[in-house]
């Protein structure tokens, strides 16, 4: 069987480890409470060879009393079956014993555990049991002494073979029965309890999967339609949920802005394929016409024939540069190469490229520096190229007799504006919101303003890269503003 599902991966796990942990549990509290019963044990029959060696004569002139010995350990014995005594000699050598024959395996039992027990060593203190050489078990001990020597030991096992088989006895009684079920049913109930918990926690988990999902089947669009419990849940889930949300929101904007951008590309295309056409059809046209009647063309009207197909070719290789180079700004492949230059000389520069064309259709240029102009931190290469586009635009929509000016002034925040104003009959200001736009309504209306629109997007992609903004002021009949600000740090 194959866990997937999160849910069966976290309960499969909080079992085993709930299982692990209550065995392991169980298994130290069982070796605590055996280790402390026998300290108890232990402590209460510390001194309990003492006594006995104190109060029964076990020595005679000899040596060891054989008879008394050996009535003492039948005696106790008797009277406590638990305990085992045993009759060491000064190296632990058993000397006696009351046990059936071969039930005692040991010969020699270790003193060591018998000088810790009689130096205060901690309880429980276990050494050898002579019947069971594999165990190691509680005892009591005392030293038996014949004029200051230490001649022998009393050694009382007090754990003995009677003692262990009433305590195997024991677990299978009611009391450890008891113990026993109340500890699986507490394991039992942790159990049930971590699961449900660990479904709650879950179930809304796949919840938002489920609602994830269906946005994504949705094509992005549209919002999360979240469960109530998702959407008033204060906790982490809760907080994932309404991040989700969020983005949600963003991607499904995002991704009907990318549609609508899209919308807007097909729509350039279609225009430009447009302003395309008209340029090539007449170059067309005047290059057949002078192909098919050369020979009956005069030389004037071959000239103005020839005059009108390289003016249209201009006309269309201008188009395709700013198509290639508004393309390249969409693209985010043109990044600005910053340096501190003077605008005001960029300024002049670009409006003396203009004087000739200006005189010719008797329009004035005008550049008016007022202020002391800083230097700027731009690309001069780029704003070279806008305040030609907004030149150029200006030029051809202002009339015979009428002016340009260029304004540059210094603003708060280490920023410079410039202002470029003509005289023409200016933009509907209904049309103004949309001007910098693929879908620019001066491309629309190329009768009236022909080729705006694209050196006017263009302007605006590149002062974005700079960080500003291009705005436009204007009114029916009052001439067209253009304004924007470049940073100028000190």
């Amino acid at each position: 069987m194959k866990f997937r599902s999160l849910y069966s991966r976290i309960a499969l796990t909080f079992a085993a480890l709930v299982l692990l942990f209550g065995g392991l549990c169980g298994g130290l509290d069982l070796v605590a409470a055996k280790n402390h019963q026998q300290e108890i044990i232990q402590r209460l029959s510390r001194g309990l060879a003492e006594h006995i060696a104190s109060h029964w004569p076990l020595l005679n002139g000899e040596g060891f009393d054989g008879k008394a010995v050996s009535e003492l350990f039948h005696m106790l014995m008797i009277v406590n079956p638990s305990i085992e005594l045993y009759l060491l000699d000064a190296k632990g050598a058993i000397l006696a014993y009351d046990a059936p024959p071969g039930r005692v395996r040991l010969k020699e039992v270790s003193l060591a555990p018998l000088r810790g027990l009689l130096e205060g060593g901690a309880l429980p203190v276990k050494g050898d049991n002579p019947r069971r050489p594999d165990r190691r078990e509680i005892f009591s001990a005392t030293p038996l002494k014949r004029d200051g020597r230490i001649i022998g030991y009393l050694y009382i096992v007090l754990a003995g073979d009677e003692y262990q088989r009433l305590a195997e006895d024991v677990w299978q009684g009611h009391v450890f029965q008891s113990v026993m079920w109340t500890g699986a049913g507490a394991l039992l109930l942790t159990l049930v309890a971590g699961l449900g918990l660990f479904s709650l926690v879950t179930r809304r988990l796949d919840a938002l999967t489920r609602t994830i999902a269906a946005f994504d089947d949705a094509s992005f669009s549209g919002t999360l339609q979240l469960d109530g419990a998702l959407q008033s849940s204060p906790d982490e889930i809760g907080r994932l949920a309404a991040t989700f949300s969020r983005m949600a929101e963003r991607i499904a904007a995002q991704v009907q802005h990318i549609k609508s951008q899209d919308t807007l590309r097909r729509e350039m295309v279609a225009n430009v394929s447009h302003d395309l056409r008209t340029p090539l059809t007449s170059m067309q046209g005047y290059l057949e016409t002078m192909l098919r009647k050369s020979d009956r063309l005069s030389p004037a009207e071959r000239q103005q024939y020839l005059e009108v197909a390289v003016r249209q070719s201009r006309r269309v290789a201008h188009l395709a540069q700013e198509l290639f180079e508004l393309a390249k700004l969409e693209c985010e492949e043109v990044r600005p190469s910053f340096e501190r230059f003077s605008l005001q000389e960029l300024v002049q520069d670009v409006a003396q490229k203009f004087e000739l064309a200006a005189d010719a259709k008797g329009v004035r240029i005008a550049a008016r520096f007022r202020d002391r102009i800083p230097l700027v931190y731009a690309d001069i290469a780029m704003i070279e190229r806008v305040l030609t586009n907004l030149i150029d635009n200006a030029l051809r929509h202002t009339p015979e007799g009428g002016e340009i000016d260029l304004t540059l002034r210094c603003e708060a925040g280490d920023r410079v504006t410039v202002r470029v104003e003509d005289s023409g009959a200016g933009i509907a200001s209904e049309l103004l919101p949309s001007l910098f736009e693929r879908d620019s309504p001066l491309r629309r209306d190329s009768g009236r303003h022909m080729g705006g629109g694209l050196g006017l997007l263009i302007s605006k992609r590149m002062l974005e890269l700079h960080g500003s903004t291009i705005e436009a002021l204007s009114g029916e009949g009052r001439g067209a503003v253009f304004t924007f600000s470049l940073a100028a740090p000190a």
